[in-house]
């Protein structure tokens, strides 16, 4: 592992570009050992411009190993988002001698005083991902009504025998069907009066999952909400649950959920072709919100991505289902040198225990019962000066996480306002908190609520305080795991 840089805020094992601007995952895929993940990236700066596809691979969803671009600009326009599937019974013609990877994204276009045109086009791969042959026939879909027409996820649909493409269309999501990735039908639209409408619709992702506890399955469609300055959060991701039948996603209800309360958690997918008998739905996003993106501290590269979770669904209490995210059990492998752990404290008011806590990247772990404290929390000393709170207020069952003392934020205006997320009351008190150079990931509630946070400390942790305002908490347990 390299040694950390910590002036330019490169993560130890979140994926960073080496250098230059990335944005959206794009075409996250299993195929012969290996997790690919391609991204938009622009090679020749460090802010947003002309798309290609970067590249990276991995064997175990913690180390990845960046690859040469997979995917240029040509005369159909820059490469927007998009997916990659594992085409195993040569539906397109491309593999005769066996399976390969099929690239679907967005060919964008746009000239000065011209029209915005938006398609989509293929290209392929028989060499595992390392070379690809753009499609002579792209571009494989095209819609003239419509500017915002994009950011295709694609899927195999086994009992109506048919590839599936999920396409943002504006304010809405449209699905079409294909036998061979090349000829699409549209089949149905989504979003009309439902969601939440304050930024356009992109980066879409339909599948299914199983309720903890069940055997009874529900699909879940993901949507990511552009900026609008109308709003206070800027890019946030939005989810539905319901039933698809190969035509039509139907949702449950007309709920509003947030995948994750924190501002930099956007346009996240998940991975195709993970094999049946691992069966997990994993989860990748970029880390960063388009209020401030272009503007965060940079020293050669801007931009990384979360860590891989995977996904699952929980019945609550009042009957509603929602998403479980845990991070994946591969860290378990490299958060393993356990350093520090704390077990049966009681915090009185006013009192404050305090850990040192030396380290580039851990994981932390809590376990807490309020009893009838008011407000408890921890906080991360980054050093001297820069320090993170995260707090927990009982009367309101709100986490909050304060960042406007954790290192530079004069970029922007709303990166150093409070983030929170409430608990359900049934909620139990317990967190994981992944800290590395420049993040800050909770997953709280036993994987039901989420908060990703960009940081811009100048160390990452000196020490830890926890502290208890207006009565006494219990503290079970609380663990640090050090990165190897």
């Amino acid at each position: 592992m390299e040694a950390i840089n910590k002036s330019s805020y490169r993560p130890l094992w979140h994926f960073a570009p080496q250098q230059n601007w990335i944005n959206d995952p794009n075409g996250l895929v299993f195929f012969k050992g290996e997790y690919h993940l391609f991204y938009q990236y622009h090679p020749q700066g460090t802010t947003w411009g002309p798309m290609h596809w970067g590249h990276a691979v991995s064997t175990d969803l913690v180390q990845w190993e960046e690859l040469e671009i997979a995917l240029y600009p040509d005369e159909n326009g820059t490469i927007f988002s998009g997916s990659a599937v594992v085409d195993w019974h040569n539906t397109t013609g491309f593999f005769p001698d066996e399976p390969g990877l099929v690239a679907i994204f967005t060919s964008h276009s746009e000239g000065k005083g011209e029209p915005v045109i938006q398609t989509q086009s293929l290209a392929y791969s028989r060499d595992n991902g390392r070379t690809w042959t753009k499609y002579e026939g792209n571009p494989v879909l095209r819609f003239a009504d419509k500017e915002d027409f994009r950011d295709p996820k694609v899927f195999w649909h086994k009992d109506s025998g048919k590839w599936i493409m999920v396409l943002a269309t504006g304010q809405t999501i449209t699905l079409y069907s294909s036998p061979d990735l090349k000829s699409w039908k549209l089949e149905s639209e989504f979003g009309d009066d439902i969601g939440f409408h304050g930024g356009v619709w992109e980066c879409p992702d339909l599948f299914p999952l199983t309720i903890e506890g069940t055997d009874e399955s529900k699909w879940v469609l993901l949507v990511s909400v552009g900026d609008s300055p109308d709003y206070n959060e800027g890019s946030r991701t939005q989810y539905f649950v319901g039933s698809f039948d190969g035509s039509v996603f139907t949702p449950d209800d007309a709920e509003l959920r947030w995948l994750d309360y924190g501002r930099d958690n956007y346009a996240g997918v998940s991975f195709s072709d993970i094999p049946d008998e691992d069966g997990r739905r994993i989860y990748i996003a970029w880390m960063s919100n388009w209020r401030y993106a272009n503007h965060v501290p940079s020293n050669g590269f801007r931009g990384s991505m979360t860590a891989a979770r995977t996904l699952g669904l929980k019945r609550r209490e009042n009957g509603d289902v929602v998403i479980v995210q845990h991070p994946v059990q591969e860290l378990e492998n490299y958060f393993s040198n356990e350093r520090i752990a704390v077990k049966d404290v009681v915090l009185a008011d006013g009192r404050k225990e305090v850990i040192e806590c030396s380290l580039e990247a851990f994981e932390l772990r809590l376990e807490a019962e309020p009893l009838e404290a008011k407000e408890f929390g921890l906080i991360i000393h980054h050093n001297e000066e820069q320090y993170t709170t995260i707090q927990y207020s009982t009367d309101e069952r709100v986490i909050t996480l304060l960042r406007e003392h954790a290192g530079p934020h004069d970029f922007s205006d709303m990166f150093a306002k409070p983030q929170q997320m409430k608990l359900e009351p049934s909620d139990s008190l317990n967190l994981r908190i992944l800290v590395d150079a420049a993040s800050i990931e909770l997953l709280l509630a036993d994987g039901t609520a989420a908060m990703t946070s960009l940081i811009f400390p100048d160390q990452t942790c000196q020490k830890i305080t926890l502290f208890a305002s207006g009565g006494t908490v219990q503290l079970a347990s609380l663990t640090v795991l050090a990165a190897k």
